[in-house]
């Protein structure tokens, strides 16, 4: 069988000025980067502000497990399945880290014949809206180093530096490290952190930003340090604002692509789900929305934080409505949950099925909380047996859900048509969006975490560090505590333990540190041992990465 690099370079790919015609997009209004990638222009970004949305569906997931449960190839395939069926139908995905593409979990363009091209290019520079986004948060670090080496006016106490440097790679030797070593001409010396790109505030503020306005009263309001009187010093107090935003003005700008079969796609900001709150950019989604009836989205790993995320940070914040929610799921995902191993989850199971079903279940409880429509998609596997996958749709009609099989991984939109009609079925039927959050912003921030940590993952109590009540005091008397929580959590457990497969209760979520993101606008709450700059593994997938000598890049997928 191909592989996904091959099957994406052997495709028939149209110069993206002719992707664009179908939006109704003018080639004047494209800043192209080379042929196939381009920009959408500021000039159009506003001309189209006024027009009437269409309806926006997000697709999300069960828990994730070793075996890939293909999110983001049921996101391509589906939007491919709309266009198919004669919809006007915009896919808006998130950029891929180059973090995972390197470690373990590989590229995140789709696969098989539901991919975003050129691949390659999108999982690797891309138009190196990244590189902007690091070199922003680093410049604003550097900032703060040099202002306490050039006499520190703003008394920053340099034990409580908050803002930290950043590099879109997995480093775990980079998490603590100490700066300023050397001659006095070298600063001072103390200790440091980087967190990967994806997990920075600017990430988040970047994603999050309406337009280049929105993104520079965001940037202004990120607490960088604090002073010798406890009082919170801001990005904006460095002067460092300007500069940084003249580093992210094209960057902001969504990317248009497109998929296998020519769908448009809008491709654009990055955060991890599991240490970010995982979401495409504001500013795309709104465009896919005014462009298209449909704007099909994904968020980050499973339901419990990707969706939750989505629904509570960004939909809250971008006073976005959805329309429907697919759910992802997997035969093999399930009987992992169960209890098979990786290498054993090709085999028939019908009793390890019925025992992982409960993290399906714990997912559609938790997603009808929104009051939207749930539609479970079973993202076909050939190793699936006919008695696993009907006993799957079954248990989700069972729940209320309309249910399908995808194959989107093997026959694309083709493969994804009756996961459309269903969508389009419960969309209509529902009408207007019904879509409620799971709190209010003027719920105390204990409260909101103790929220989301019982109703989303069944915990039974969340235990707090010394070090994270005092901060959320701190937070609460300086007025940021109506804002969102983003829990930063094991992705692979409803709980803080990713060993606890399956659908847990009676657990205790332990909060061990909070902080806010405060041009991002949400508390950061910090759980079990989850890093927000991850390493590498014993065999990164960067050893199997090279290119050939027509230039070609194997190894990547």
């Amino acid at each position: 069988m191909k592989s996904d690099i091959e099957i994406a370079r052997e495709a028939e790919i149209l110069p993206i000025k002719d992707v664009a015609v179908k939006l109704g997009i003018p080639e004047d209004e494209l800043e192209f980067y080379g042929k196939y990638k381009a920009k959408l222009s500021e000039g159009f970004l506003r001309s189209i502000k006024d027009r009437k949305s269409g309806r926006l569906i997000l697709v999300s997931a069960v828990n994730p497990t070793p075996a890939g449960e293909g999110k983001t190839t049921v996101t391509i395939g589906l939007g491919q399945a709309f266009n198919r069926l004669g919809k006007k139908a915009v896919i808006a995905l998130r950029e891929p880290s180059l973090g995972p593409c390197f470690g373990v979990k590989g590229g995140a363009a789709g696969g098989g014949m539901s991919q975003v091209i050129p691949m390659d290019e999108l999982n690797l520079h891309f138009t190196g809206d990244f590189h902007a986004i690091t070199s922003a948060n680093n410049l604003l670090a550097a900032m703060v180093d040099n202002h306490i080496h050039q006499g520190n006016e703003l008394n920053i106490d340099m034990r409580r530096i908050v803002i930290k440097r950043c590099l879109d790679l997995n480093d775990r030797a980079l998490r603590n490290v100490v700066v300023g070593l050397g001659e006095k001409s070298d600063g001072f010396v103390r200790e440091d952190h980087f967190t990967i790109t994806v997990a920075s505030e600017v990430m988040a503020v970047f994603c999050l930003s309406e337009d280049l306005k929105d993104l520079k009263s965001r940037l202004e309001r990120i607490i960088v340090a604090y002073d010798l009187k406890g009082d919170p010093v801001y990005a904006k107090d460095l002067g460092a604002v300007g500069a940084m935003t003249a580093l992210l003005k094209d960057a902001i700008k969504p990317n248009l692509v497109q998929t296998l079969e020519h769908t448009p796609a809008l491709v654009h900001g990055g955060p991890f789900a599991n240490i970010a709150h995982g979401c495409n950019s504001v500013r795309a989604t709104k465009a896919a929305l005014k462009l298209g009836d449909y704007c099909i989205t994904e968020a980050g790993f499973g339901a419990d934080l990707g969706a939750e995320k989505f629904f509570d940070i960004k939909c809250v914040q971008a006073g976005l409505k959805p329309d429907a929610v697919v759910l992802v799921v997997t035969v093999r995902a399930l009987k992992y949950n169960g209890g098979v191993k990786k290498e054993d989850l090709n085999r028939p199971d019908m009793e390890a099925l019925k025992r992982g079903a409960a993290n399906l279940l714990g997912h559609i409880e938790n997603l009808k909380k929104y009051n939207i429509p749930v539609i479970v998609a079973v993202n076909s596997f050939f190793t699936d047996t006919k008695e696993e996958t009907e006993y799957v749709l079954e248990l989700a009609k069972k729940e209320g859900c309309r249910a399908e099989v995808t194959k989107a991984f093997e026959a694309g939109g083709e493969g994804s048509k009756e996961l459309a009609l269903s969508v389009m079925d419960a969309i209509a039927e529902r009408g207007d969006s019904g879509f409620k959050p799971l709190y209010k912003a003027d719920l105390p921030i204990k409260e909101k975490i103790c929220r989301i940590a019982k109703e989303i993952y069944g915990a039974e109590k969340v235990n707090f560090s010394k070090k994270a009540e005092n901060e959320i005091g701190r937070l609460e008397k300086a007025g940021l505590s109506d804002c969102p929580v983003c829990m930063a959590k094991t992705q692979y457990s409803f709980s803080d333990d990713p060993s606890l497969l399956g659908r847990p209760r009676g657990f205790e979520l332990n909060v061990r540190d909070v902080y806010v993101s405060n041009g991002a606008g949400f508390v950061v709450a910090l759980t079990g041992q989850i890093m927000t700059m991850p390493g590498l593994p014993k065999v990164p997938a960067a050893t199997g990465i090279d290119v050939d000598d027509d230039g070609f890049i194997t190894g990547l997928f």
